[in-house]
């Protein structure tokens, strides 16, 4: 884990200062007189003090006759080894090189830092002259005959001060993501300063420092004392032969960043939105043009064909009148005459080739399809309602064998396998992640907030006046602890096949850095938990009624590095506090950690690749979640407010979510199944209420519709194909939709045409089918088409969902025509023998008692009332603009539609879940952790080869163009990549781990890894090989200790290793095997921070940076392999949790256009097949269908409806249901009869539009009202407002627009004009003259415009 390298620094810390000190010790004050002396030599101290001081001495320096001493200096003081004399001994020597180490680990990335910081300690331990600069303050006597100093004044120059500060002030510590001087200077490095920094490590204060030391800043004399001031250099600027410190570690050496590019402008025009200025100019364009066509030319009758006109002329004929005609022997006027039926064949053809011009080929075709149709329905419905029995039989056997699949039916509710399609990226990438690394950490969080309390005060010693947030009040910070601590007791029970109960601990799952098997098992402490109480190690004593702990606030939110937690890490403030960012503001180290008004308390769990191993973790998270609930209901303080999530959290409350609605949905399908039970009966007098009913063939109809879904289910449930539960709620909404359209239809249909005198009932339900058929069976298979297609999204959810539909609405049809059409024929047997409905054994009323039931109330009020007023010229041009003015406006807001799911939209409103989100948007000021994954084909990368090196660290000798150095780059322009905390780079810490003498240890028995802390059994150093002017291992060496590195844990010693790798780097290295038994590196990971994000854009704004970052990285590592002579290919690739769940916003509009693409393209050329190659109905068609889901695209826009993968199935959905409120029109317009567009659009308006609103609109208004109580807000916003929206635009443009624009561009041939037979092109077979008749409407049927 990143940022737990600083282990037990607080420990060690003060001793770091105290050994770099030892040497500060004079024997008296020099005088002007005694210039050019020594201060101090030799060591004043036993060996059991842990303060050595150093014994006073008033003379010159002493020659250096010691090898070891000379050694020392040579190392770190070769200026003065020069010299040849020295005012330190031996011992001062060895101290000296002991407490040098840590921080000179530390530092250890930029020797030009190093070498300007040792010159100070050089010049005060050693120098030859430090009378100049050197006065003791304060001594005392040792052992009777010898003093020691007890305090010292250092004058040191000014300008050396800062230049060193200035030359260390940006080294990394990459394991902690930290500086080295948030460690060194005491305090956050961006608040350190050159006097500060030295002067922290003069403080007497800071454990074993031996006495104070004041450092005196300044380059001119001070009382006859002349400032040290040795030669300095800028840390860009390297040692002699070596080049200077990367950028990382020197902000001198890096280039100047790019200018951020500007943010992308929106479309506009003079400061107006481009797509509003760009829709009214066409809007305004077509206005004019369409009303000066309607008011300025002179309209002409736009009447049926010339030839067809004539023809009906001389058979003493007027226009065409029979609506939906079969063109079979014989048919039916309004009047309900029977008619002759065959045309005269003599003199047609004449008429024709003299009247008008030939039928085309599409023409013929056309007709001879459409006729086809009629003719094997009509078949099929007189056989299917001879046999009523038989074929429900056969229908039940047909749904049973279908419906046992249901049991073998997967049900997914892992959101990551219902929104990311398995070849997705995302899910690659993710995979492979959790592979090579193991995923990333199960999280419990809990986000505490105060609730009326105010804001603390606390004054510094300096007279400082500080305000902390509500939650340091110490009442407050107990009861936290307190639950804390109760959390960490939880156990999670399960009982194992052998009956056996297990109990799991926290510390059985917890993830623990600075765990290790040399020190036993895991236990409770060594969790990592991050909790503000962990900067007083859980002990609730350090905060008291005295208020010094606000003071620890202060600092620890400063430097977490200063208060390392129980279980060895640092707390960090951004983790462990929220609500501390103003309104906009972003998150840097100055941020104000101490005006937070939330604690946060995270715990990280193991997570596991394997599922069956997370079972114990599964187990605590239940128990975790159990006790949370009845804490925050009946033991939580009423001034303190929390909210809590577990990494099942999710998952859990989609499916209690979807549970809590099944009850809103039963009720909504409960009010559409009575309203169809109800509304498909044609009622005459109280006498005869329950013989005209059709309780019965509704609740049928109702039953197929289920029946269809559930012979869905079971065929993927064979297949394998896994169901979601978008398709429990959604698909038989849709079925419904359709199959009641066609149930109406069929029913209606029948009951205005009654049964003919010469007609058994199956031939009348068979003639019935032969009119309807082919319209039912053109929208059933172009819904099913559409669906089908729909199922080459990538994304699973809307896969299943196009798949479960498309065969869904197959069944729903067979059934229709088969099931369906028997019960029809049974309940017309019921109707006729007088029987009542559901009751049929009872006999009501004799036949002598039954009226004829007429057209029905909805039919002659469309007839007589709606179909007039709409016909109107003044009426249609008004529709036109209208419809016009709203598609434009919608063409102009779609672009502006929100893309994205708020996480709060998913949970039903009562659960916790929804609360932590609302807190999470509210408080949390950290963003997501993000890994930049380096992987090669076949992991063929040698990491030991030093060109590679190179191509990856971040340190000198780096390539300026390094994975680390790209990445360090990104990061210092957050507002584009998203970056907050800089990648950590193991590689670099490996070198300074390998260089380090005191970290590298091996067992001596057997050559394996020792811990560098480990004392019992005595371990060895290993004596890396470090070759080159970089010192890095060579290949073999590098390649042994890399995983002894990983396995290392930071030291606690004052000497100890600092740079061990197990802590941060434990996961960030996957090994492979080579030679069966040696590890090399394969892949690799370099973890960093995303800035805070709030909103769906943030997220997937951030993945889109991350992957352009590394698009960028792999180009350049590539091409730097490539010039090496290296035939390798490497992928970077970004990984953080939340990216497969946002990674379809990147292509959400693209995805959109080409489902929605897909499936109007499927219903065009299903419909220009089916309605006999007519190009202009399935033109027609698709232009309205168009125009309702770009409509419902505005809609969106208006409601606050964002587009994800949720608005994308119901926009599927829409094109789906829209066919219904389309392709009955057309096809009814393409066969009616009619002198005119007007008279025909009329027509087919009440004659099918009645039963689309009494069928597909009122049936779903009445289901889909309810939706609006739903516990979920997903229901709420998704399915209640969208589905309301197809409803009312699919009954707006298809009872409205549609008829109109028939009315002034449909075609003027009728459909089935001509029947081909032989080398014979014959006409219509409604040739028995009809007298004509005046419009029923009083309508002017010849009038277009």
């Amino acid at each position: 884990m990143a940022g737990t390298g600083g282990t037990f620094l607080r420990r060690f810390l003060p001793s770091i200062f105290g050994c770099l000190f030892l040497i500060y010790i004079a024997e008296y004050i020099p005088t002007a007189s005694a210039e050019g002396q020594c201060i101090w030599y030799g060591v004043c101290s036993k060996k059991s003090e842990s303060k050595q001081k150093n014994c006073a001495y008033n003379g010159p320096p002493k020659p250096i006759r010691d090898v070891r001493a000379m050694e020392i200096l040579e190392k770190y003081c070769p200026d003065i080894a020069a010299e040849g004399v020295s005012c330190c001994d031996l011992d001062q020597l060895e101290n000296f090189s002991k407490g040098v180490t840590v921080p000179l680990s530390m530092l250890a990335r930029c020797p030009s830092c190093i070498d300007n910081f040792l010159k100070h300690l050089c010049g005060m331990t050693c120098g030859p002259r430090q009378s100049d600069y050197l006065q003791p303050n304060s001594t005392e006597p040792y052992n009777g005959n010898q003093t020691r100093i007890l305090e010292l004044n250092y004058h040191l120059g000014a300008t050396y001060m800062n230049t060193t500060f200035n030359s260390c002030k940006s080294v990394q510590m990459p394991s902690t993501n930290q500086l080295a001087l948030d460690i060194m200077c005491g305090q956050a490095a961006y608040l350190c300063n050159a006097q500060r920094w030295f002067s922290y490590m003069g403080n007497v204060n800071l454990g074993p420092v031996p006495f104070q030391i004041n450092y005196i800043s300044g380059d001119e004399p001070n009382n006859a004392f002349t400032p040290y001031n040795p030669p300095t250099r800028s840390c860009k600027v390297g040692l002699p032969g070596q080049p200077g410190c990367s950028c990382l570690d020197c902000e001198d050496a890096c280039p100047a960043p790019a200018p951020s590019p500007p943010p992308p402008r929106p479309f506009s025009f003079h400061g107006a939105d481009g797509y509003a200025v760009v829709m009214a100019i066409v809007f305004v364009i077509f206005t004019t043009l369409f009303l000066s066509g309607v008011y300025c030319c002179n309209a002409q009758e736009n009447v049926v064909d010339g030839w067809a006109r004539a023809a009906e002329l001389r058979r003493g004929g007027g226009p065409e009148t029979s609506p939906l005609h079969s063109h079979r022997s014989s048919v039916a006027s309004e009047n309900n005459q029977e008619m002759a039926t065959n045309p005269p064949p003599v003199g047609w053809a004449g008429d024709q080739a003299d009247n008008t011009e030939e039928a085309t080929f599409f023409e013929k075709l056309g007709a001879e399809t459409e006729s086809k149709l009629e003719d094997f329905f009509q078949w099929w419905g007189t056989a299917m309602a001879s046999r009523p029995w038989v074929v429900l039989f056969l229908g039940i056997c047909f749904v049973t064998s279908l419906g046992v699949g249901v049991k073998f039916m997967i049900m997914t509710t892992n959101p990551v396998e219902l929104w990311a399609s398995p070849t997705s990226r995302s899910r690659l990438e993710r995979e492979y992640f959790d592979s090579h690394f193991e995923p990333f950490y199960r999280t419990e969080m809990l986000i505490i907030s105060s609730k009326g309390l105010p804001n603390l005060e606390y004054t510094m010693d300096d007279g400082t006046v500080w305000e902390l947030g509500p939650v340091f009040n110490r009442t407050f910070l107990h009861d936290v602890l307190d639950l804390q601590n109760r959390i960490q007791a939880l156990v999670g029970n399960s009982t194992s096949t052998a009956g056996e109960t297990n109990n799991t601990r926290i510390e059985d799952i917890c993830f623990a850095p600075l765990s290790s098997p040399f020190i036993g098992p895991v236990t409770s402490k060594q969790c990592a938990v991050q909790s503000v109480w962990g900067w007083w190690q859980n002990d609730p004593d350090r905060v008291t009624d005295d208020e010094y702990y606000l003071e620890e606030v202060i600092s620890c939110s400063q430097n977490p590095y200063g208060c390392l937690s129980v279980w060895g890490g640092p707390v960090l403030p951004a983790v462990a506090l929220g609500g501390f960012l103003a309104p906009g503001e972003s998150l840097s180290k100055a941020s104000r950690f101490h005006r937070a008004n939330a604690l946060i308390i995270t715990i990280l769990v193991n997570n596991n690749h394997d599922k069956e191993k997370l079972k114990p973790a599964l187990e605590w998270e239940e128990a975790f979640i159990k006790f949370m609930k009845n804490y925050t209901e009946n033991e939580m303080p009423e001034y303190m407010d929390i909210a809590y999530t577990s990494e099942r959290s999710i998952e859990d409350e989609l499916d209690r979510g979807s549970k809590s609605d099944v009850l809103t949905i039963l009720v909504s399908y409960f009010i559409m199944f009575a309203y169809i039970a109800i509304s498909l009966g044609r009622f005459t007098t109280c006498s005869r209420l329950l013989i005209d009913s059709k309780v019965t063939l509704g609740l049928g109809g109702v039953l197929i519709v289920l029946a269809s879904v559930l012979c869905s289910m079971g065929i993927f449930g064979y297949i394998g194909v896994p169901a979601t539960l978008i398709i429990m709620e959604v698909i038989p909404f849709l079925v419904l939709a359709v199959g009641v359209d066609n149930i109406f239809i069929l029913v209606q249909t029948a009951q205005r045409d009654p049964r003919r005198p010469d007609e058994t009932i199956e031939q009348h339900i068979g003639r019935t089918l032969g009119q309807v058929g082919p319209s039912m069976f053109l929208t059933s298979v172009s819904e099913s088409v559409c669906f089908l297609l729909g199922a080459l999204s990538d994304m699973p959810a809307v896969r299943a969902f196009a798949l479960y539909a498309g065969a869904a609405l197959l069944v729903d049809f067979l059934l229709q025509v088969t099931c369906f059409v028997a019960l029809f024929a049974l309940d017309t047997r019921r109707q006729i023998n007088n029987r009542y409905d559901v009751f049929c054994c009872v006999s009501g009323s004799k036949v002598s008692d039954a009226r004829e039931t007429g057209d029905g109330a909805l039919f002659n009020l469309f007839r007589y009332v709606y179909v007039p007023f709409l016909m109107k010229r003044e009426v249609r041009a008004s529709v036109m603009i209208i419809f016009f003015a709203w598609l434009c406006s919608s063409v102009a807001v779609a672009p502006h539609i929100d893309i994205g799911l708020d996480q709060e939209l998913s949970m039903p409103q009562d659960s916790y879940q929804l609360k932590y989100f609302q807190h999470l948007n509210r408080y949390l000021n950290i963003g997501p952790p993000v890994y930049f994954v380096v992987s090669s084909d076949r992991d063929s990368l040698d990491y030991s080869d030093r060109d590679v090196q190179n191509m990856v660290c971040g340190t000198r000798f780096c390539r300026n163009d390094s994975v680390a150095m790209q990445l360090y780059s990104a990061y210092r322009n957050p507002n584009v990549s998203y970056i907050g905390q800089p990648p950590n780079a193991w590689l670099d810490d490996f070198f300074d781990w390998a260089e380090a003498d005191n970290c590298c240890k091996k067992f001596p028995s057997n050559d394996s890894f020792c811990p560098n802390s480990n004392s019992v059994p005595p371990c060895e150093e290993c004596n890396i090989t470090l070759t080159g002017a970089e010192k890095r291992p060579n290949a073999v060496d590098f390649n042994r200790y890399v995983p002894y590195f990983l396995q290392d844990n930071p030291s606690s010693n004052s000497d100890g290793c600092v740079k061990a790798g197990h802590a941060a780097y434990g996961h960030a290295v996957n090994f492979k095997k080579a030679n069966g038994t040696q590890k090399l590196v394969g892949a690799t990971y370099y973890q960093g921070y995303h800035s805070v994000l709030k909103t769906s854009h943030d997220y997937y704004s951030a993945l889109r940076a991350a992957r352009s970052i590394s698009a960028d990285i792999s180009e350049t590592f590539n091409r730097n392999l490539q010039a090496s002579g290296k035939n390798v290919t490497v992928n970077v690739f970004p990984y953080s949790i939340f990216y497969v769940f946002y990674e379809q916003y990147l292509t959400m509009w693209p995805d959109t256009l080409k489902s929605m693409g897909i499936s109007v393209l499927s219903i065009f050329f299903v419909t220009f097949i089916l309605m006999g190659f007519d190009l202009f109905s399935a033109l027609v068609v698709v232009i309205t269908i168009t125009m309702i889901v770009v409509n419902l695209g505005g809609l969106m826009y208006w409601w606050g409806i964002s587009l994800n993968a949720v608005s994308l199935v119901n926009l599927v959905m829409a094109v789906g249901i829209a066919v219904e409120f389309c392709s009955h029109l057309v096809h009814s317009f393409s066969v009616s009869g009619g002198s005119s567009r007007v008279a025909r659009a009329s027509h087919a308006l009440y004659t099918m539009g009645s039963s689309v609103l009494s069928g597909i609109t009122l049936t779903k208004f009445g289901g889909i009202v309810v939706l609006a109580a739903a516990n979920s807000q997903i229901f709420q916003v998704f399915y209640f407002r969208m589905y309301l929206g197809i409803v009312v635009l699919g009954a707006a443009h298809g009872l409205i627009f549609l008829p109109v624009m028939l009315s002034y561009i449909g075609i003027t041939r009728r459909r089935g004009r001509w029947r081909v037979g032989g080398s014979h092109t014959y006409g219509s077979l409604d040739s028995t003259p009809v007298e004509p008749q005046a419009s029923s409407s009083g309508l002017d049927l010849t009038n277009e415009m």
